[in-house]
């Protein structure tokens, strides 16, 4: 990663903790752009150039970017489980936690949750073999379901059980072993 892009993923993250940090102090739509460009301490302009939408400000994470390839072994199910896995275990939980938290209270965020939910599932189809397209989709969509169980559970109990482990107990729960 070269100096500029650290730079601008670093610019990124501010403004989004900023966000997160004004939605959950004052509430969602009590918030505008120019109070969250404001507390980051850059322009508005500056905030729709990396998020183009007020709700961006809490929907944006790069997990799809972070599927590049997947383990090469096992069933498709337990290769995106893994995969799964280490995006989770990467993740910056305060930051899922205000984002999860956000978009479960938050009308205006709840629908468009459900296109980050496709782009993710995509990343993932895009990851497997082309003639595998099919199969892929819907192990994505299983997985992806199982995460999405996790993640309620552990947003529910304000981040204070293992994420990873709700994963793999939710996991374990549809597909009767561990990814």
């Amino acid at each position: 990663m070269s100096l500029r892009d650290r730079q601008r993923a670093d610019t990124r993250q501010r403004i989004q903790r900023q966000a997160l940090r004004l939605f959950t102090d004052r509430g969602y739509d009590a918030t505008t752009v120019n109070d969250v460009a404001d507390a980051a301490g850059v322009s508005a302009m500056t905030v729709y150039r990396n998020f183009p939408t007020k709700e961006d400000l809490v929907l944006y994470d790069d997990f799809d970017q972070q599927i590049a390839e997947l383990p090469a072994d096992g069933s498709l199910t337990d290769r995106i489980g893994r995969t799964v896995l280490t995006i989770l275990d990467r993740s910056a939980n305060d930051l899922l936690l205000a984002r999860l938290q956000l978009m479960i209270s938050t009308p205006a965020l709840q629908a468009r949750h459900l296109d980050s939910q496709f782009r993710l599932q995509e990343a993932f189809v895009g990851a497997i073999d082309p003639t595998l397209e099919y199969a892929a989709r819907a192990a994505a969509s299983a997985v992806l379901g199982v995460t999405h169980t996790a993640l309620l559970r552990w947003a529910a109990g304000n981040g204070e059980a293992d994420l990873a482990d709700l994963f793999r107990e939710a996991f374990t729960s549809v597909f009767d072993h561990a990814p």
